[in-house]
């Protein structure tokens, strides 16, 4: 059968996708699955909108739709209409918040919803329609059915995740490959070494999606994934990958035995970075570059909120450690909707104080099919999932919104544009273009983008324009 997958374009002003476009690691994996049976095609909406036309001059048989974010999940179910009015027999559509909330998707456009990791359900949903079966009997799918959506049962996950496909990186060609970025890391690859979490933060959906189990790929196999790769800057994409340090010290080791080298970012808790902090510098050896610690709040009560099970002291000596070493840390921090000016300034100072580079700023947002979701649904004043974004709040603001808005626009204004972290950054922007690794056009996104995130119209216009698109659809 011939198959396309799709990733959803993004939009949004601001939004994250304009300092961060990734390639659509799933779609790979999940092709990765079929191509050994199957003619697979790989469509990225974020670099090529033209999906009308692909379909035109491919004529799949069958579209898979990746909906991993809330934010996805309006243009998913328009990608599933224009599928569907372009003659495509089949379409399913999978990822997380899909295998979570799959009654959002119960549409005629779209065929069934495929929960879980999509590797081999998506093989034997795809062999099963080419072989004319029952799909009743591929465990992992809900039908949509006229009597509506019918369950098939749950499947059993990946036990051994050496056992999965190698990404399917090839279907992507590489002038386009040169397009990902991680905000001035391009080109860019990803890869997974790791699912699922032992932590149970309450605003977190990845440890639901995998049912609260976590699997490692060996340190060999994480290797071999790193050694087909062409691009010089990577992104782990782990939400921890620390989770077994005696994995990841051996994972630095064959790197440096098998003299791959790369640049490597990865997100990590701060405990686990102080309860070893060796195993920073050991990375920092093999091209450690960049990691990601979710500090996530100064109040102490407000960590226990969220589970986070960590503290502010903690926080703080995790950030001394990695930064010893030469290492850029983007610090989160996530914004309670019950914040006053008060506590905006105290960031603000803490921020300037503790002199973070690279922080990072997020709405405190309950994703649909997480613990917090349903511990403050009652409060959630807006189910619009345009501005599920992690950049608006879906719950009442203490402040007014034109005053919360601005204030949120302030820390990311006070932290880049005025503190200007990107001028600081000008050697190795120049280094980049003269490589031309970057581009002028790169860099200008980056600015603008970062002008954007420190200017509260923005949030308060995306509010008017979600709204007025939901109308109109």
């Amino acid at each position: 059968m011939k198959v396309l997958l799709v990733q959803p374009q993004q939009f949004g002003k601001p939004g994250f996708a304009k300092v961060a476009l990734v390639e659509p690691l799933g779609l790979e994996m999940v092709a990765g699955a079929l191509i050994p049976d199957h003619e697979v095609k790989i469509h990225d909406m974020r670099i090529d909108r033209d999906l009308a036309g692909v379909i035109e001059s491919f004529r799949p048989d069958a579209v898979g739709i990746s909906c991993c974010f809330t934010i996805d999940v309006y243009r998913t179910q328009d990608i599933a209409k224009t599928c569907k009015e372009s003659g495509v027999p089949f379409v399913f559509v999978g990822g997380l918040h899909a295998s979570l909330n799959p009654p959002d998707f119960e549409t005629e456009a779209i065929d069934c919803v495929a929960v879980g990791e999509g590797e081999f359900v998506s093989r034997e949903l795809v062999d099963t329609l080419q072989a004319g079966g029952d799909l009743r009997n591929v465990p992992g799918l809900y039908l949509n059915t006229g009597d509506g959506q019918a369950f098939t049962g749950p499947r059993t996950q990946v036990p051994d995740l050496d056992e999965l496909p190698f990404a399917a990186r090839q279907l992507l060609p590489k002038r386009r490959r040169r397009r990902y970025f991680f905000n001035f890391w391009k080109p860019l690859a990803v890869i997974e070494t790791a699912r699922g979490c032992p932590h149970r933060c309450n605003f977190c959906s990845v440890w639901a999606f995998f049912e609260g189990r976590c699997r490692t790929k060996s340190p060999e196999r994480v290797a071999d994934e790193l050694a087909r790769l062409d691009e010089r800057y990577v992104l782990i994409t782990d939400d921890n990958f620390l989770l077994n340090v005696k994995r990841a010290v051996r994972i630095a080791e064959i790197l440096k035995e098998r003299r791959i080298k790369k640049r490597y970012s990865f997100q990590a808790r701060s405990d686990t970075i102080v309860r070893n902090p060796e195993i920073i510098s050991q990375w920092r050896e093999v091209g450690l570059g960049h990691i990601f610690i979710g500090f996530e709040s100064l109040d102490e009560e407000e960590l226990k909120a969220v589970n986070k099970k960590s503290s502010v002291e903690t926080n703080e000596r995790a950030l001394k450690i990695v930064q010893a070493q030469g290492i850029t840390v983007t610090s989160a921090f996530i914004i309670n909707p019950d914040y006053g000016h008060k506590e905006f300034e105290r960031l603000r100072n803490y921020i300037r104080d503790r002199r973070i580079p690279v922080p990072q700023f997020t709405v405190l947002t309950p994703l649909p099919g997480t613990d917090l979701f349903k511990e403050i649904e009652s409060k959630i004043q807006t189910k619009n999932y345009e501005l599920y974004d992690f950049l608006h709040s879906v719950v009442p603001t203490k402040l007014d919104p034109h005053d919360f808005y601005n204030e949120f626009a302030s820390l990311y204004k006070s932290a880049y544009v005025n503190s200007g972290v990107l001028l600081k950054r000008i050697g190795p922007l120049m280094a980049g273009l003269a490589t031309r690794r970057l581009t002028i056009s790169h860099l200008r996104r980056i600015l603008r983008s970062a002008r954007e995130f420190g200017d509260g119209r923005n949030y308060l216009q995306a509010i008017k324009s979600a709204r007025k698109a939901r109308e109109a659809g």
